[in-house]
């Protein structure tokens, strides 16, 4: 497949590389160092927990979408606040049969595209207020995927597989097309766990009730993963937290069926990992809590659930990112 990689962090490249040593032509749309690096070096990986493997695959690697003609298939793996300049800006990537994947963390901008209720159509409000974003990108384009796997850039050009293998992919109208098909075929001849869903929502909050919770309190406490789950206190509020995002999840047709202690659990598997929001806050990009919480409180809002505890977090992390300047 003709792929083209936009957000060559820890997710994109790891699916990149992989894809690319897999025998796929893959292209990467970066810029700067990571423009340079990977032009000079091609796209690494140090695959493992440990490091002890490192591999770089060769990828044309470009600043313009104007550059490369259509592809087959695009991952969108960019930061979610990033997102809404992009869009309008992969035009030249489409061909007749172009999908995105976009692996994102949290509530997607097309959430409630091909969603089946009243609110069908409608866009998340603190991720697109105007409705630019859906406009932007033909959402019949877009196949969702969760990402089940950790890592972090060491280095530009160079991402560090840390743990997990898991995609999971699936249409936003639901069903397995055969583009979902195809792409999960890719993806696990590439070495990954690749499933396919009916109902990617489900998969979504699924997710998202361990990353808003995790992912805030990381970047507030400074706490790796091993950390959080030391402390019982902290894992309190983990519970508090995890509890209301599943009744905003129930308010719109999804149960959330893992328990918060099985949640907790995968999370002790992950060892000593540095959660994304902590890396955002001590590398001083901006973070992304739109997605992972103020859509959380967003939907709340909309179907009168209340929400304090995320509330308190997210007003505490925003107020932390706010005195590190990430944040508006």
């Amino acid at each position: 497949m003709k792929v083209c990689i936009v957000g060559a962090g820890a997710i994109g490249g790891t699916i990149g590389a992989r894809l690319a040593r897999a025998g796929n032509e893959v292209s990467v749309l970066a810029r700067g160092a990571t423009l340079a690096a990977i032009g000079r070096d091609g796209l690494g990986l140090i695959d493992g927990p440990d490091g002890g493997r490192r591999w770089s695959v060769p990828v044309r690697v470009v600043a313009s979408a104007a550059e490369l003609g259509a592809q087959d298939v695009i991952v969108l793996a960019l930061k979610t606040p990033a997102i809404a300049d992009m869009l309008p800006l992969l035009a030249p990537l489409l061909g007749e049969g172009t999908c995105v994947l976009t692996a994102i963390n949290g509530i997607p901008w097309w959430y409630f595209h091909r969603e089946g209720s009243a609110a069908q159509g409608e866009p998340i409000r603190c991720l697109d207020p105007q409705g630019a974003m859906l406009a932007a990108l033909d959402p019949d384009r877009i196949v969702g995927c969760v990402v089940h796997l950790a890592g972090e850039v060491r280095e530009p050009g160079v991402v560090h597989h840390t743990a997990g293998r898991r995609l999971i992919l699936g249409e936003p109208a639901r069903g397995r097309s055969d583009r979902v098909q195809r792409l999960a075929h890719a993806l696990a001849d590439a070495g990954f766990q690749a499933d396919v869903t009916d109902d990617i929502r489900f998969e979504i909050w699924t997710k998202l009730v361990g990353n808003l919770s995790f992912n805030p309190i990381a970047a507030i406490t400074g706490y790796r993963m091993d950390q959080i789950c030391a402390d019982e206190d902290v894992l309190d509020v983990i519970r508090a937290m995890m509890d209301e995002g599943k009744r905003v999840a129930a308010a719109f047709g999804v149960e959330v069926r893992i328990g918060n202690e099985a949640r907790i659990d995968m999370a002790r598997e992950l060892g000593a990992a540095r959660i994304s929001t902590l890396q955002d806050f001590e590398a001083g990009r901006r973070p992304e809590l739109e997605a992972l919480l103020l859509a959380v409180i967003e939907l709340a809002g909309r179907a009168g659930v209340p929400v304090p505890t995320i509330r308190q977090v997210t007003t505490l992390a925003e107020a932390r990112a706010r005195q590190l300047g990430i944040y508006p």
